[in-house]
């Protein structure tokens, strides 16, 4: 009710409600409407009210929640159903006790993540209120062996939400978005599976938004920074949040009806940090020097070694590096 009550209020921005007309659409009572006013004044909402005149709706904080995103969706299922919090250990862990009995495209996103983990276990720093930090629930009926395909099409949805806010940023393979040679975004894709069966995978996604300078230690500010350090400006998280849903859905429809990765894989190609580039293939304490030729239409990285070998690469437990750094 609260959120059919707070689009009603957007709908009319530029004039009042009463609360007489607000209680007859939908059916409660008057001291209700009031109740719901008071709970999204409590959330941040900045709501005029006037004696017989009613309420206006005058700004709206910067959360993300369905209320703040669903406006910008074009999608038929991914974000559709949303659990904000406040603060979570961690959106892949809240994801993963809810993941069983949850529709496909159920999206889990906080403010503040307290444990946030990258791949390989790596600590991932989430600011409250600065960033992205969600994990999406999702359900295909694919072989285990192809989950490391989603990790792709959600490097390529980030890229491309990105472009549409007019940000250009490049995909290092499989699961990094970098700009100006540093990190902004990574996505940790996991799953609960039996035999040839997913049970659910749940993708995990960082993006670094709004964070300061100083929101990053001297260590990570070697590899990481964020969008506003890039442009100078407080980026609108909720459009990009949207706009990113948005091509994620429409990449990941075709992987889920067919297989398909193939404009996935377009997007990974054209934007690739990697491609052409000398780099460090790290797996555990054995280290590589090679060239990335290509990534094939698996999605695996095509990697010529120093010696005139010519691997195909998954993502795995794989670790990609510059020569000499994180790219």
């Amino acid at each position: 009710m609260k959120e059919k009550i707070l689009m009603m209020l957007k709908q009319n921005k530029d004039e009042f409600l009463s609360g007489e007309k607000i209680s007859h659409e939908f059916g409660v009572s008057r001291s209700a409407i009031w109740k719901y006013m008071n709970a999204l004044k409590e959330e941040g909402y900045i709501i005029e009210s006037i004696p017989r005149k009613g309420y206006r709706l005058i700004s709206s904080p910067d959360i993300l929640t369905y209320g703040e995103i669903e406006e910008y969706l074009i999608t038929d299922f991914i974000g559709r159903n949303i659990y904000y919090f406040d603060s979570v250990s961690s959106t892949n862990i809240k994801a993963k006790e809810i993941a069983p009995k949850e529709q496909e495209g159920t999206i889990i996103i906080a403010e503040e993540q307290t444990k946030g983990k990258g791949r390989l276990g790596r600590n991932w720093t989430s600011p409250k209120g600065k960033g992205i930090w969600m994990s999406i629930i999702l359900k295909p009926k694919v072989d285990p062996t192809k989950v490391a395909k989603i990790t792709l099409i959600g490097a390529a949805a980030v890229n491309q939400g990105l472009k549409d806010i007019g940000i250009n940023s490049y995909i290092k393979w499989p699961n990094d978005i970098v700009i100006n040679g540093k990190k902004v975004c990574g996505i940790l894709t996991e799953m609960s599976c039996e035999l040839n069966m997913i049970n659910y995978c749940i993708m995990g996604m960082g993006i670094n938004v709004n964070l300061d300078k100083d929101d990053f230690d001297e260590e990570l500010s070697k590899k990481a920074t964020s969008l506003k350090t890039i442009t100078g400006n407080t980026v609108d998280r909720k459009k990009l949040l949207a706009y990113i849903l948005n091509h994620f859905e429409e990449l990941y429809i075709p992987f889920k009806e067919k297989g398909d990765i193939s404009k996935t894989i377009e997007i990974s190609k054209d934007n690739s940090i990697l491609i052409g580039k000398e780099v460090r293939i790290i797996r555990g304490e054995l280290e590589k020097v090679g060239r990335v030729l290509d990534i094939d239409e698996e999605g695996q990285l095509i990697v010529e070694y120093e010696n005139g070998k010519v691997e195909e690469i998954f993502s795995g437990e794989v670790s990609v590096r510059g020569i000499e750094g994180y790219i």
